[in-house]
């Protein structure tokens, strides 16, 4: 795969042909890709549990129109609280991306931001990801609140332990117990045990996407799993594999789904399990090329799981 950007300002993982680059006014460019715009992978990472979130709600739960507006709050929250996250994570790491290849071209690293002006972007970005979570009910908008803390922790990870995706994948799959929680009012099991399982798949996907960055990464001193896996990587991602598709198995199971409903979700859990069984196959520990195309195919990977999560709601 060849990144054949179209501008000399393009971030080098930015996806080719992206809308950003190719269509965005130039002077809104820096603010969009400050917000991981040109990349929509993060975004979908985000809201993916989210729907699953909803799905088993669903099977837990009668249908309801309001179900409606929880799938479509997910899709705009994703995008906004996101964005706030990248324009946060950038604030921080803005020494750390000069120093990387992958990441120079950032807007705040490049001059292309300020600090100062990055501070108002995060500012208003939070704000409508606020106005969206007051729509959704107390119990949500209290998770909501409380997934802040692992969002602003999130960046400092690299610093003081091995494990940042596991920061990643606490605040990443938080939208699973934040959509739930909209729909029944309250937190149950289920979407707690999916949680967990969505931190560990959150381990699998971003430990691939660290092998980018292994070099540079090693000589500044960023930690990751990456480092910490090594050679031994394929062997720890089955691991994380195991982890996520048993306990998302265990999730549905709680989420009181039984006879068609159960089967639905339960055959989606397998393509999900597919997929990542075919990523491991596809892994190059060589090619950063291949380890970006297999991090962006999560994307198919959460989708299989959650439509057929959502499928087996109205079944």
């Amino acid at each position: 795969m060849k990144h054949a950007l179209q501008l000399p300002d393009a971030v080098r993982d930015a996806v080719n042909g992206n809308w950003v680059d190719n269509g965005a006014p130039a002077g809104w460019r820096p603010w969009l890709r400050l917000s991981r715009l040109d990349r929509p992978i993060g975004t979908w990472l985000l809201l993916l549990p989210c729907w699953w979130g909803v799905g088993l709600a669903m099977m837990a739960d009668r249908v309801q129109w309001f179900d409606l507006w929880i799938f479509l709050a997910c899709g705009i929250g994703a995008v906004v609280m996101r964005g706030a996250g990248c324009t946060w994570n950038d604030i921080t790491d803005r020494d750390i991306d000069g120093a990387v290849d992958r990441t120079r071209k950032r807007p705040i690293p490049s001059g292309q931001v300020t600090i100062r002006g990055a501070m108002v972007w995060l500012g208003v970005q939070a704000l409508i990801g606020l106005a969206i979570l007051l729509t959704l009910g107390g119990a949500a908008i209290w998770l909501g609140v409380l997934s802040l803390l692992p969002v602003a922790i999130y960046p400092f990870a690299k610093r003081f332990t091995w494990w940042p995706q596991v920061f990643l994948g606490i605040a990443f799959n938080w939208g699973v117990m934040l959509a739930y929680a909209a729909h029944h009012g309250a937190l149950h099991a289920a979407p707690v045990i999916a949680w967990l399982g969505g931190i560990a798949w959150t381990v699998f996907y971003d430990t691939i996407y660290a092998h980018q960055d292994l070099e540079y990464d090693a000589l500044i001193g960023v930690k990751s799993t990456a480092r910490l896996f090594g050679d031994d990587t394929h062997k720890w991602l089955i691991v994380f594999w195991v982890i996520a598709v048993a306990l998302l198995a265990l999730a549905i199971s709680a989420s009181g789904a039984s006879g068609a409903s159960w089967l639905v979700a339960m055959t989606g859990l397998a393509g999900f399990a597919g997929h990542l069984a075919w990523q491991l196959r596809r892994l190059d520990l060589g090619s950063a090329d291949t380890q970006l195309m297999l991090f962006r195919a999560n994307r198919d990977a959460g989708l299989i799981l959650a439509g057929f999560l959502i499928l087996a709601g109205f079944v």
